[in-house]
């Protein structure tokens, strides 16, 4: 009897240190959005030649900038399992007021859908080619200014941030890339090189299964990273979103011309 109760208690306590972990994962997973307001927000639709369909097209500019006319433009490359349509409610727009309310220089936010190619061409879809001619096209018909561009993305698109900034030297002031799906010889690291004179910033959590080629990407590169991190977080939003500030304040501080 003594030992049936003794495993009852352990198999209790199973239970609840896995619904704990649970509940850990599952609280670590979502984004932490700063209490700001987002500003103006906008998602179209536009079509896109480089990509043959239309695509959704977002962008946001940190309230009390207006219409955004005149700032410098960060570009959105999504990962995976976000696109444009998800922007607003990973608080993006808030992140970007938070950041002027701390004291540093406005910029907007403009992304499209690239899909799931990795931001690179495949049949006739070329993301990278949207990517780098139809977002700032559009970002000047809406007055944005498009002489200081910065990218940012996760994932899928922290690759996808990195490769533009290799296939177009001198195209981005900087690069900020979270948990980038990078693996060793592919394109990214194989062209690392190309990334020297771009100021980059590399973030990605310990317990992300891609943090060991993060980590050797980042001792490819030709000069140290000017901003990231490193430390506890999983691959997900709720790690992101807490790199969220540092990434944009080493954006703005790259589009006003400084070391970010």
């Amino acid at each position: 009897m003594r030992r049936r109760i003794v495993l009852a208690g352990a198999a209790a306590l199973a239970a609840y240190v896995g619904v704990a972990g649970y509940r850990t994962r599952m609280a670590e997973s979502r984004p932490v959005i700063p209490p700001a307001p987002p500003g103006e927000e906008r998602l179209e639709h536009r079509w896109s030649a480089g990509r043959g369909r239309m695509v959704g097209f977002y962008t946001a500019v940190p309230a009390g900038f207006g219409d955004g006319r005149g700032l410098p433009v960060c570009l959105v490359l999504h990962g995976a399992s976000k696109s444009p349509d998800d922007y607003a409610a990973l608080g993006l727009g808030r992140f970007l007021t938070d950041l002027v309310r701390r004291g540093l220089p406005p910029f907007v936010l403009a992304g499209a859908d690239g899909g799931r190619l990795a931001w690179r061409p495949s049949a006739g879809d070329d993301p990278q080619r949207m990517v780098h001619e139809e977002i700032p096209a559009w970002c000047r018909q809406r007055g944005f200014d498009t002489s200081r561009v910065a990218a940012w993305g996760w994932s899928m698109g922290g690759y996808g941030a990195l490769l533009l900034a290799e296939a177009f030297p001198g195209f981005l002031k900087g690069v900020a890339a979270f948990s980038p799906a990078v693996q060793p010889g592919d394109d990214v690291v194989g062209a690392a090189r190309l990334l020297r004179g771009t100021p980059v910033g590399l973030w990605c959590g310990k317990q992300d299964s891609l943090y060991e080629q993060v980590w050797a990407l980042r001792e490819q590169l030709p000069e140290p990273p000017r901003a990231g991190s490193f430390g506890d977080g999983r691959h997900n939003f709720g790690y992101w979103s807490r790199c969220l500030p540092s990434a944009f304040d080493f954006i703005a501080g790259v589009l006003q011309g400084g070391s970010g």
